[in-house]
């Protein structure tokens, strides 16, 4: 039987065994996603058979907590739905699908590398804007020549 003790996480005694478990509420809050992105998670499979407590509410352990944290991360990494089943499918047997594993995770690595250079060429268009205007705001309050983009630019 479960016994709750806060929400950031229950002590579960189960056969003898003490371990940490988490409500989908607690999970909702710790990641800021909604719980229904939880419950959507575990109908596609990619958090697996989510245990329930005797009053039917789902119950997360430690192994669900950390797939969570993958989930999240591959989705913030711009992974699709499909791409994470496969990433998971594959590491299930991973023997058999290291070469998928690692083509799937390069790919993914050359699509963020890709997003941080064009980022980072717009970080650096946004900072030369911010430098030029505010020479002009300088040049409009000291009543001087406006200030000449190319003076800006790379």
């Amino acid at each position: 039987m479960l016994e709750r003790k806060s929400l950031s996480g229950a002590v579960s005694s189960i056969e003898g065994r003490s371990m940490t478990v988490y409500s989908i509420q607690d999970l909702s809050r710790r990641y800021r996603i909604r719980t229904s992105a939880l419950r959507y998670y575990e109908e596609l499979g990619l958090l697996g058979d989510i245990e329930r407590n005797a009053s039917g509410q789902r119950v997360y352990r430690q192994a669900d907590v950390e797939r969570l944290e993958s989930i999240l991360c591959f989705k913030d990494a711009g992974m699709t739905i499909s791409e994470i089943r496969s990433f998971f499918t594959y590491e299930a047997d991973e023997r058999e699908h290291i070469a998928d594993m690692l083509k799937l995770l390069t790919d993914r690595k050359q699509a963020i590398e890709a997003q941080r250079d064009a980022l980072e060429e717009a970080y650096l268009h946004v900072c030369r804007k911010v430098g030029y205007y505010s020479a002009v705001q300088r040049s409009i309050e000291g009543g001087q020549r406006h200030p000449d983009w190319s003076d800006f630019a790379d």
